[in-house]
């Protein structure tokens, strides 16, 4: 197996950088986008063979050195009975938002074997389709994120709702966020149990607070939420967008890797997040849209950069576009594989 990926999680010397991209699986193939013509997101998340066939294309069409299990965030939510769909070009949206305590007392815990055996069974078949290729990664959504899409009951940016209900109801906030730290951890330890090599907490919405606001409202809930997996001896790593201005306290969690967006510098982020962790990230999605040429020169950029190449993962700083040419980030995998 290509195990440079863990390697690099892990901060040791790798033959060659290791790559793979947030929504690598997804819109941008065609493979998949004729599998859409069939079928909505949910219907191909809780058909494992369907899901575990798009996790996989990645691997053989672009040669990345991780897979990562084909899901929505909104996938544990659907397991304890929130009322949601996920609609083409707008994304999750909740039938009835949280606006109360007692919306949030109705939440319950996950069970996973119960509620998410099609998850699970996924991860089981590909686990044994990757065996002799590469590692497997698992996620979540973090608590904020989550927290956002329930109270917003669509995607946001402005946080409006989700900003008024923490500063006006505390209680109602902690409650909720207790609650939703104890359902990823049990939703992320059963992807361990049924094969991942790696997980991931995405909080992608986290950069809408300060750095005061985020270590009062966020940070104690994603430090516990790092601290129970500790335990599962594989890597963690935690993402999160417009985290620049609190870098040092968004990287203050027991974890692995650090994933940054494209608006601080690697060798910048490195300093605040202390070379101990992994570093993983993040050239801006939309340069995929240019000619390779322009391509090049940021990835030159980004190498060029790099205070050490231990630790280092190359990735985007958020996800795949829908409109990113295949071609483009095939090149770009074989570029990145071949800088030494």
């Amino acid at each position: 197996m290509n195990i440079t990926f863990l390697d690099a999680c892990y901060s040791k010397k790798t033959p060659f950088t290791p790559v793979w991209y947030m929504r690598q699986a997804g819109r941008y193939l065609p493979e998949y986008r004729k599998l859409k013509e069939s079928y909505s997101i949910i219907d191909i998340i809780k058909t494992p063979e369907l899901a575990s066939k798009v996790a996989l294309q990645p691997i053989d069409i672009l040669g990345v050195d991780a897979a990562i299990l084909f899901a929505d965030i909104m996938t544990p939510l659907l397991g304890i009975g929130v009322d949601l769909d996920i609609v083409e070009s707008i994304g999750p949206v909740i039938k009835n938002p949280i606006a109360s305590l007692s919306h949030v007392e109705k939440l319950r815990l996950l069970q996973p074997t119960q509620d998410i055996p099609y998850l699970l069974q996924t991860i089981s078949i590909l686990r044994n389709e990757l065996k002799e290729k590469v590692p497997l990664i698992g996620f979540s959504a973090a608590p904020f994120t989550l927290a956002s899409y329930l109270i917003e009951g669509k995607p946001t940016r402005d946080f409006i709702k989700t900003k008024s209900f923490m500063y006006n109801n505390k209680n109602a906030w902690e409650l909720l966020m207790e609650k939703l730290s104890d359902l990823i951890i049990v939703y992320l330890k059963s992807q361990v149990r049924a094969g991942v090599q790696a997980l991931q907490l995405f909080d992608s919405w986290v950069g809408a607070l300060s750095e005061n606001d985020y270590k009062e409202y966020v940070l104690p809930h994603t430090k516990k939420i790092f601290e129970s997996l500790t335990s599962e001896n594989i890597p963690l790593i935690h993402f999160g967008t417009n985290t620049a201005g609190f870098l040092t306290s968004f990287s203050d969690v027991d974890c692995n890797v650090i994933s940054i967006d494209w608006r601080i510098s690697i060798e910048k982020a490195w300093q605040q997040i202390g070379f101990k962790k992994a570093i993983q990230g993040n050239l801006d999605p939309i340069l995929l849209l240019s000619d390779f040429s322009v391509i090049k020169k940021h990835v030159d950029e980004i190498f060029s950069s790099l205070p050490k190449r231990e630790g280092y993962i190359f990735n985007l700083g958020h996800g795949v576009l829908q409109q990113t040419p295949v071609e483009n980030i095939k090149r770009l995998t074989e570029y990145v594989h071949n800088k030494r």
